[in-house]
Parts: C-alpha cells; sequence; structure tokens
C-alpha cells in the first residue's frame, strides 16, 4: 500500500523466486489463533485502532481521502465490518473514507493469514488488507517490510500480491491473481513461514517469494507484522476518481483469521 513510486529495484538476480504452482491452499496442522468476526455492534479496539487524517504526503502515495472514524466511513453492522469512501468536502479533502490497523495489539510472525472480502470497483478505488513490520517506528519504511495480501485498483480484473522491503533502496516483487467476479465475496490470504511467503485467492495460489535466511536483503519478513484494511480514494497508482465512479463505495469484510 504505501508505494513510493512505481519503478522499484527489483533484485531478482538475488532472489530465487519460484513460479507458483496451482494448488489448493495447504497449511496442514495450523491452529485458529487469532480472529475478528465482526460479530458486534461496533469495531473491536481491543483488536483495531482507526487512523485518522491524510497521513503524510497522502498516505505517501499522494492519496485523496480522509480518513475518519465515522459511522458513515466505519461501522460493523449484520456481522460484516463496513468501510465506506463517500465524496464530501471534509478535512480539506473531497473525499472521506477509513482505515484500520491491529498496530500496537495484535502482531504475527509466521502464518495463514486470510480475510473474506467483497471489494468495490470504479476508476480511483483502492481497497487493500495488508501488514507492515511491527519494527516501522523505529526503523521506517520500506525497512520495516510490506506485504499485501490483496490490493485492487480501478476496474481491475485481478487482485495484486505484492510485497516492499529495503535492499540498499525500496525494492518490490508481485503478480496479479486470475480474472474474478467482484460482485461475490472472496478469501484472500497469505502463507507465510521462514522460507517462503504464498499468495492465494479462494485457496488457489497465484505468487510465491522466496525469503529464507535473508535472501536478497529479505531479513524483514522474519519479524511480527501487524494487519491493515483500508479502502483508499486516488492515489499514485490509481489516479483520481472521474464523472463515472459511483460514490458511496464500499469495501466489505466478514472476516479476518490468523493461523499458525
Amino acid at each position: 500500500m504505501l508505494r513510493k513510486g512505481l519503478c522499484a529495484v527489483v533484485l531478482l538476480s538475488l532472489l530465487t523466486v519460484l513460479l507458483p504452482a496451482m494448488h489448493t491452499s495447504a497449511a496442514p496442522n495450523s491452529n485458529l489463533v487469532w480472529s475478528d468476526e465482526f460479530n458486534g455492534t461496533s469495531l473491536n479496539r481491543s483488536n483495531w485502532t482507526p487512523e485518522i487524517g491524510t497521513g503524510s504526503g497522502g498516505w505517501g502515495n499522494n492519496e485523496l481521502q480522509y480518513y475518519t472514524n465515522r459511522a458513515q466511513n466505519l461501522q460493523v453492522t449484520g456481522g460484516i465490518l463496513v468501510i465506506t469512501a463517500q465524496k464530501e468536502a471534509y478535512g480539506g479533502m473531497n473525499y472521506t473514507s477509513a482505515r484500520i490497523k491491529t498496530q500496537d495489539l495484535k502482531k504475527f510472525t509466521y502464518g495463514k493469514v486470510e480475510a473474506r472480502i467483497k471489494l468495490p470497483s470504479g476508476q480511483g478505488i483502492w481497497p487493500a488488507f495488508w501488514m507492515l513490520g511491527s519494527n516501522i517506528s523505529s526503523v521506517g519504511w520500506p525497512k520495516c517490510g510490506e506485504i499485501d495480501i490483496m490490493e485492487r485498483v480501478n476496474n481491475n480484473p485481478s487482485v495484486n500480491g505484492t510485497v516492499h522491503w529495503d535492499a540498499g533502496g525500496h525494492a518490490d516483487f508481485g503478480r496479479v491473481s486470475g480474472n474474478l467476479d467482484f460482485s461475490q465475496y472472496h478469501v484472500y490470504s497469505i502463507e507465510w513461514d521462514s522460507k517462503y511467503i504464498r499468495w492465494f485467492v479462494d485457496g488457489q495460489q497465484f505468487n510465491e517469494f522466496y525469503i529464507e535466511n535473508g535472501t536478497g536483503n529479505t531479513e524483514e519478513f522474519q519479524q511480527p507484522f501487524f494487519i491493515l484494511l483500508n479502502l483508499a480514494v486516488g492515489g499514485n497508482w490509481p489516479g483520481a476518481p472521474n464523472n463515472s465512479t459511483q460514490f458511496p463505495s464500499q469495501m466489505l469484510v466478514d472476516y479476518v483469521r490468523v493461523y499458525q
């Protein structure tokens, strides 16, 4: 989600990145260690903290929204987390939305991290389910590492699974899934251990990244990470909304679960 420009260094000469086999998610002998099923009437503040404002430089991406914790933008209802982007003048911006994180509340090293989500479409719309290294406050980005479990921009027929890290400068690696029906919910997940990070949609793998022994300066991915969910509007990657973009735009999250 923190992209800082799209022409990043990809250290393919240093990395052994295997082509993903199209098989179903495995994660045998794993136990559910944490989840939020969103069954209450409000956001569980022992799990999540809403972020407020515009961040630094539009959250590092020149995004166009102001994040709030108002019910208009962030709500738990009927067993679903609802993040709503709206076109409205607020806080000096022309759009509002929401972004939540488990930072300083829940953090994880390795495991299967998944969420069942229904994604919106539209020019300038950018939903994401992702993770950041818990040491971001001390080392900054990208040295903390970033795992984008799922990102979608605009009306793209697929989602992206990407990692960002520091290798003497910003490096990244990612692939896209197959085409999806975004009128339906899908389960987006990673399976992460000391050797690999693997990405799945509905149990089908579409990306794989090798991290064993810090190969290619990937030491970041052997440490704790926290989880984020957000719906951005605009930014360097998707560009701005246009007259075809429909507001309000909603990202619906049925659950988030972590297995180890």
